[in-house]
């Protein structure tokens, strides 16, 4: 039998205690799905002595949750697509062009990433007002794509850094032009980094509360961090429906990244690290 080492097992300890530390806030928000606001607030992690499934029928009916979450995927998945094309194109010019401007404008987009996106929260909402964005889809995914890109552009410069030039070489020598490398060598190499920018860039869209509070006012456009909202009243909030919603909100994004979380690991790594 093969003896561990100390330092295994004290990475193995840590493993499943950050594993537990993980999913059982998880756990704990399933099974107060399942409670009304006594048992959540008598003992909030003990199993429900009565289980209230009237819960998710007020998740779906009353906050009509199933609404909210269509009108935060299609958010999501028109943020994440615009995020992914615009950020390739440009990451590919800043990576791979030699051009003295494309400096001091990587280093533009790079402040971008250190502006706290909430203190443009005013500004945004006067160009919003200017630009008849109000109420409107197309404003939320424009704010959303803004604040993602400069993460995206790091991310994936890095990454197409990381390619061999000597794959550049090689198609041009082959008669490939500019366009037929970033879509034929470029784009298939660089998976794991779009995979994981679109994770990030769906992950923030789904789930962003304030911009949508300040520029959606018809409740039928309610993305699911504003839905959640309808339980909360002037003096009680239910929080049995509450988790329930949580719970429907959460499961796309689980599935998605479970699907996806090798590639997003892999991504994750390899952008960091410049050629």
């Amino acid at each position: 039998m093969k003896k561990l080492k100390i330092s295994d097992v004290i990475f193995r300890i840590f493993a499943w205690f950050w594993a537990i530390v993980t999913l059982y806030p998880l756990l704990v928000t399933v099974l107060c799905s399942f409670k009304d606001n006594n048992g959540i607030y008598g003992n909030m992690f003990a199993f429900p002595e009565k289980w209230e499934f009237a819960n998710y029928k007020d998740a779906l009916l009353s906050a009509n949750m199933l609404r909210a979450i269509g009108n935060s995927l299609l958010l999501a998945i028109s943020t994440t697509l615009l995020v992914v094309i615009v950020g390739m194109l440009a990451s590919y010019i800043f990576a791979r062009m030699k051009y003295k401007f494309l400096t001091p404008c990587f280093m533009l987009f790079m402040l971008g990433v250190m502006i706290p996106i909430h203190t443009t929260v005013i500004p945004i909402s006067r160009i919003a007002a200017n630009l008849g964005g109000y109420d409107k889809y197309w404003m939320l995914v424009l704010v959303y794509t803004t604040f993602q890109l400069p993460q995206a552009i790091f991310l994936m410069t890095g990454y197409i850094r990381g390619i061999s030039r000597e794959l550049d070489e090689a198609a041009v020598i082959d008669g490939c032009s500019m366009t037929q490398i970033l879509f034929k060598i470029i784009l298939p190499i660089s998976k794991p980094i779009i995979a994981t920018v679109s994770i990030i860039s769906f992950v923030y869209a789904y789930s962003e509360l304030i911009f949508s509070v300040i520029l959606l006012s018809t409740p039928d456009k309610y993305p699911v961090s504003r839905s959640l909202m309808y339980f909360k009243g002037d003096f009680s909030v239910r929080m049995g429906p509450i988790f329930a919603s949580i719970v429907l909100a959460v499961l796309p994004l689980t599935i998605i990244y479970l699907m996806f979380h090798e590639k997003v690991q892999a991504g994750m790594l390899s952008g960091s690290v410049k050629g």
